[in-house]
């Protein structure tokens, strides 16, 4: 069916609610917005659905929920019995709809006669993938749209494993969602009828017990907390699903005075105290950051809706004056390897044949750490799921050990049993750090300017172009097929000089090609990238230590076109000083072809 038909279809036929009727026949006169809403279904990425609440193909609803359910429903009866007795493990955060979402994803798969685990309240990612593993489940499926504003929603499958679905099973699903051509066809249980068939249960409290019990494991450096355990600590769950958790957890490890911003506190879709709940955003952390003056707390900490991303901000003194300074991702991911490196092997329990993984956009400063403590590093692909990869494939399947993960955009992990970014094992080790630290007599700003020392001066930055609609998602796509033709283009060292606006290029990995190419005064030469596919073009400028790059990719799970940079020295004075013209002259040089 085409825009118009399918508008009709789902204004008139009774299959859809009247709540959806209203809504579309309110838009009636309004050509663009039914364009927007019926010129695609919603995509279904690698991980699953993200996208803004509303009646429509190409919207968060429960139809369309439906439908991805079915699909993945009938991915797992083609993969036999086992599996469908093994069945889904499902969660949700609190946006809006999350509720609704997680139980016709659950209704829906009973009907097919698939076993459903449904949490019976809001519950973070970590804990879904933790869950999982803890009932051997065949998949997961997580409501969230993580640290996105309140208008979105979104629908992430996991595997077996606890990480994200792979792509070779998200293509599976995907052809099983497509195969579905009326959507009538798709008739969730009733919540009384899934009970009824024995298929769904609920699960809470003893996998909360479990979970934190787990991650008490991971403690490092007991005693450092013990002494320190008065110390004054500010956390916020910006109305997300990280509250219960990382208290839990943080009092469970002996921290007594830990103080939770309580207009935060409660989960609320609306997020109605921050103009969007994401940590990276320094501004979301501003009502902790009050509370923690009047505290007296040095470190203030916040997770997403989801609590797979945590910002922190730390007291310090600039200019005369005490303010709380905001850490990037990558500074909290260099801190808590370096931490979690040297603790072990001050202790003597960091095994041979550790491992950690960053990804290839995060600070290259990790691969120094690592060779210090004699600690292979890994790149791979933006995305948490092919940290987890990783871990499956080294460590349970392998005879490696994986120590510690993170990526820029604020996600970490440690131990094996989440395979999924998380931001409570994360606030537990911050916490930690932040004893270790004060039993020294360092402030968390001293231990990063201690990694800049030792290191070397790193800095990045990231800069996003948001593109929403039909008309963004083509402007953004056409940005990288002109970023491409130049590159094809380019023949030599001196063509590559003008690729980004003078910026010093000297080789360009093109992930979606897998070549990387050298470029030479005389020519160009071509290497294979053994890295899975991806629409990502990272840049190599050299730089003082040969580490500098930049890179343009779309996000995977926003309407944005996402430009990265890092720039490495022996000085933080000519470092800064570079970023400054490296993000100019880049920036201007891709935001031209959108």
């Amino acid at each position: 069916m085409n825009v118009d038909e399918l508008y009709k279809f789902w204004s008139e036929d009774p299959y859809f609610d009247e709540e959806t009727r209203e809504e579309l026949l309110a838009i009636r006169e309004d050509k663009k917005e039914i364009d927007e809403r019926f010129f695609r279904d919603l995509e279904f990425g690698t991980a699953g659905l993200r996208g803004i609440l509303g009646a429509g193909t190409n919207r968060m609803n429960v139809y369309v929920v439906a439908k991805a359910s079915a699909g993945l429903g009938k991915y797992i009866v083609s993969e036999g019995e086992e599996a469908m007795k093994r069945g889904v493990v499902v969660s949700y955060d609190s946006r809006h709809f999350s509720t609704e979402f997680a139980e016709v994803t659950a209704r829906t798969l009973t009907s097919l006669g698939i076993r459903v685990y449904l949490s019976d309240e809001l519950r973070p990612v970590p804990m879904l993938s933790y869950a999982v593993r803890y009932f051997k489940a065949f998949a997961g499926v997580m409501i969230t749209a993580s640290h996105n504003p309140s208008k979105y929603n979104g629908y992430k499958v996991y595997g077996e494993d606890g990480g994200q679905v792979p792509p070779e099973a998200a293509s599976k699903i995907l052809s099983f969602i497509e195969g579905i051509e009326d959507i009538r066809t798709v008739k969730p249980d009733s919540l009384e009828d899934a009970k009824a068939k024995g298929l769904l249960t609920y699960w809470g409290e003893a996998v909360d017990e479990a979970y934190t019990d787990m991650l008490d494991t991971l403690v490092i450096d007991r005693q450092a907390i013990i002494n320190q355990k008065d110390m004054s600590i500010v956390y916020t769950p910006l109305h997300g699903s990280g509250n219960k958790p990382v208290r839990r957890i943080l009092k469970k490890i002996g921290l007594q005075n830990v103080h939770v911003v309580p207009e935060q506190e409660l989960p609320d879709g609306a997020f109605p105290t921050v103009e969007v709940p994401n940590p990276e955003n320094p501004a979301a952390l501003t009502m902790a950051i009050d509370l923690a003056k009047k505290v007296d707390a040095d470190l203030v900490i916040g997770t997403d809706p989801d609590s797979d991303r945590i910002g922190i901000a730390v007291r310090t003194v600039k200019d005369g004056q005490e303010t709380y300074m905001p850490f990037s991702g990558n500074q909290v991911g260099l801190m808590l390897l370096d931490y979690v490196l040297d603790s072990k092997k001050s202790a003597g329990t960091l095994p041979e044949g550790s491992f950690a993984v960053t990804t290839i956009v995060s600070s290259k400063l990790a691969g120094a750490i690592c060779n210090y403590y004699g600690v292979e590093l890994q790149e791979v692909l933006t995305g948490f799921k092919f940290i987890g990869e990783r871990i499956k494939l080294d460590d349970e399947f392998g005879n490696k050990h994986f120590q510690f993960g993170f990526e820029e955009s604020y996600g970490y992990l440690a131990g094996l049993d989440v395979r999924d970014k998380d931001a409570v094992v994360a606030a537990m080790l911050i916490a930690g750090m932040y004893a270790q630290s004060r039993e020294r007599g360092q402030s968390l700003l001293d231990r990063l300017n201690s990694i800049y020392e030792r290191f070397g001066y790193g800095f990045e930055e990231s800069v996003s172009v948001t593109l929403e609609g039909k008309e963004g998602i083509e402007k953004i796509g056409g940005a990288m097929v002109s970023l491409r033709e130049d590159l094809t283009n380019c023949k030599n060292k001196a063509e590559a000089q003008a690729l980004l606006g003078g910026a010093p290029v000297e080789a360009v990995r093109d992930y979606q090609a897998s070549k990387r190419y050298v470029f030479t005064d005389d020519g160009r030469k071509e290497e294979e990238i053994k890295l899975p596919k991806s629409n990502v073009l990272l840049y190599e400028l050299g730089g003082d230590k040969g580490l500098d790059w930049a890179c343009a990719r779309p996000s995977g799970t926003e309407p944005k076109l996402k430009i990265y940079f890092g720039i490495y020295g022996n000085t933080e004075e000519v470092s800064r000083e570079r970023l400054d013209e490296t993000k100019k002259k880049v920036t201007s040089s891709v935001e031209a072809k959108l």
